[in-house]
C-alpha cells in the first residue's frame, strides 16, 4: 500500500516538475545566473517590428552607431513609479547617451536580483508594455530618420507577437559582467489604412538612393553581418528566429 502511495506521489512530482520546465523553457538558462550572486549583469528589454517584403526585412539606420541598421523598435521604459523596486533591486540604469534614454530598461544589476526583476518584469507593473514600447520608438525613429509623417496614426497601428527571445546570460569580452536581454518581437497587421500607409512609404524609403534612413536586407545579409557597405546589427537576427550569428557592434559614447 505504502508503495503505491510513494510510487504515486513521486509520479505525480516528476510530472508536475515537467510541466514547470516545459512552460518555461525558455529561460532556463536564467537559473545559472543566481550562481554568481557577486558578478554584475547587463540587462535590457526591448521590443521589435518586423516589416516584411518576401524574404527582405525592413531596417531603420542606427544614429549611435553610423552605417549600421537595425529592426525598429527599442528599449523598454520603466515609469517612475517603479522606482523603489528597482532600488531594491539595485538596478543601476546605464549611462545615457542622451536624455531620451532616460528611464530605460537598460542597466545593471546584482546576478542575485535577476529573478525578482524577471518577476517584476512579468507583472508588466509600472513600466511600459511591450506594444507601448513599439509604438513611442517607432514614432522616435520615423522622426529620427526624417519621416515624421509616416508616424500619424501610429496610435492606431495593431500588431502581432511573433516570439520572445531570452538572449544570454552571455560573457562579454573585455568586461567583468555577463549580458542578459530579452526581446520581443512584433508583426505589423495591415488591418488599417495607417499600417498600409506606413509599410508602402517605409519601403519607399528603403528604396530611394538618395535617402540613407533605412534599408531592406536579406536573411542571407542578416547572417553575414553586412548589407553592401552597411553593417546589419547582429539583433536583427531575432526577426528571423531566435538565434543570432554575431557579437555586438559598439555604441558611439
Amino acid at each position: 500500500m505504502w508503495e503505491a502511495i510513494w510510487t504515486g506521489l513521486l509520479v505525480a512530482l516528476l510530472g508536475w516538475a515537467a510541466r514547470v520546465l516545459w512552460t518555461n523553457q525558455r529561460r532556463l538558462r536564467l537559473l545559472s545566473v543566481p550562481l554568481r550572486p557577486f558578478q554584475e549583469v547587463r540587462i535590457s528589454v526591448a521590443s521589435l517590428v518586423r516589416i516584411q517584403d518576401d524574404d527582405r526585412f525592413l531596417l531603420l539606420h542606427s544614429p549611435l552607431r553610423p552605417d549600421a541598421y537595425g529592426p525598429p523598435g527599442g528599449v523598454v521604459k520603466y515609469h517612475p513609479a517603479a522606482r523603489p523596486e528597482l532600488d531594491r533591486l539595485r538596478f543601476r540604469e546605464e549611462l545615457r547617451v542622451d536624455q531620451r534614454m532616460r528611464n530605460d530598461l537598460r542597466g545593471f544589476l546584482p546576478a542575485v536580483s535577476v529573478p525578482g526583476f524577471v518577476r517584476w518584469l512579468d507583472r508588466q507593473q509600472n513600466r511600459e508594455t511591450a506594444l507601448e514600447a513599439v509604438r513611442r520608438e517607432l514614432a522616435e525613429e520615423l522622426a529620427e530618420i526624417g519621416h515624421p509623417e509616416l508616424a500619424d496614426g501610429i496610435d492606431r497601428l495593431h500588431f502581432t507577437h511573433v516570439r520572445h527571445v531570452v538572449d544570454g546570460p552571455l560573457a562579454v569580452p573585455g568586461r567583468s559582467y555577463r549580458q542578459l536581454r530579452f526581446f520581443d518581437v512584433w508583426d505589423l497587421d495591415p488591418d488599417v489604412p495607417q499600417a498600409v500607409r506606413l509599410w508602402h512609404g517605409l519601403l519607399a524609403v528603403a528604396a530611394d538612393p538618395a535617402a540613407s534612413g533605412a534599408v531592406l536586407v536579406t536573411s542571407e545579409d542578416i547572417m553575414h553581418g553586412r548589407h553592401q557597405r552597411f553593417y546589419v546589427a547582429p539583433h536583427a537576427a531575432y526577426l528571423m528566429g531566435d538565434r543570432r550569428y554575431h557579437a555586438d557592434l559598439p555604441p558611439l559614447r
